[in-house]
């Protein structure tokens, strides 16, 4: 779910241009599940293979990874640990959010109802360990790091991005920023995707939201930014402080300034929630990472690829391969100029 806070946050667009030659760390989990919602039949069934096995997720991985890795863009892929306890709450709605969209899909498969069929198919993705490992077999394969979280995937990108080795952090959530990330990228793997408004299309591009600058916009600091998505509601507390939207809050966190301790109390945070707010409060602050982590990129091994994709996947021989070689191109190309600047 993620904080609601996007109305009081300021983006400017960016392309994909822009990002070349740019390190980006990607909230994996996020990705794939962009991937197994969007990437789906005309009635919302998954992408499979002829043996029944899912491959939505390959298919976007494969895709709109190699797109990025085409513009010169250097990727990072960060995959979640174990959850707080605390999101057990929200884990526990989604499942729960799941299995009622399962039974409208079920009834719309007896009607035979495409749009209902569509509609509620997309509501039933989950994250499954074969999807997860799958995933990590086929980015190794491409030659790209993969970095296992302790904890949350977002607040291990965020430090990777805070500590420089990455120049933005990638994900359709907003608690990357919650956890300190200083530049956000969205909508990334969705370029160019029609999106339907009503009756009317739109086509999403990439946005980039700054931190500092958005801070600097409201008139607050880290602490009462975390604050602020506390009283709307994150995944820890789940539908925030009944009342108070993300304006109010606003105006709530700027008006007790630092003394959190009162702003709770005015609020009545222990009306709402069970547990002190100091706990969701630290979370943000103090969730577990790793800094002894290794990044390095290697050369895409065409037959990993092939073996995974096409062998195992059905995937056409003829699309993966043209894919590869532009890869394996473009690798040389600019192993050979650095040997040529060394000289």
């Amino acid at each position: 779910m993620g904080t609601q806070i996007k109305c009081l946050l300021k983006s400017n667009g960016i392309s994909l241009n822009e990002l070349n030659n740019k390190t980006l760390v990607i909230d994996s989990y996020n990705l794939l599940y962009q991937f197994l919602t969007t990437i789906r039949s005309r009635d919302g069934s998954l992408l499979m293979d002829s043996k029944g096995n899912i491959t939505s997720h390959l298919v976007g991985l494969f895709s709109r990874t190699t797109r990025l890795m085409q513009n010169n863009i250097k990727l990072i892929f960060v995959f979640d640990g174990e959850p707080p306890k605390l999101k057990e709450i929200e884990r526990q709605r989604r499942k729960d959010v799941k299995m009622h969209a399962e039974k409208k899909y079920e009834k719309a498969v007896e009607e035979e109802n495409i749009e209902e069929m569509k509609k509620y198919a997309s509501r039933t993705t989950r994250l499954t360990e074969g999807i997860i490992e799958e995933s990590k077999k086929l980015i190794s394969a491409l030659g790209l790091p993969i970095i296992q979280a302790p904890s949350e995937g977002e607040a291990q990108a965020a430090c990777i991005a805070k500590n420089t080795d990455a120049d933005y952090c990638v994900s359709q959530d907003f608690d990357s920023l919650l956890f300190g990330c200083p530049r956000l990228v969205r909508n990334l793997s969705l370029i160019g995707k029609r999106k339907k408004s009503g009756l009317s299309y739109i086509t999403i591009h990439p946005e980039l939201i700054d931190l500092s600058e958005n801070l600097n916009n409201l008139g607050i600091d880290q602490n009462q930014l975390i604050a602020l998505a506390m009283l709307v509601g994150t995944d820890y507390n789940i539908g925030g402080v009944k009342g108070i939207g993300p304006k109010n809050a606003l105006k709530l966190v700027k008006r007790y300034g630092s003394s959190l301790d009162s702003l709770f109390d005015e609020v009545k945070w222990g009306n709402f929630f069970n547990y002190p707010w100091k706990e969701v409060y630290n979370l943000f602050k103090k969730m577990p990472v790793i800094t002894d982590y290794s990044i390095e990129w290697k050369k895409p091994d065409r037959d990993e690829v092939i073996k995974l994709l096409v062998d195992e996947h059905d995937f056409a021989a003829e699309r993966v391969n043209p894919v590869l070689d532009r890869l394996l191109k473009n690798k040389e190309s600019k192993q050979q100029k650095g040997l040529g600047e060394f000289f």
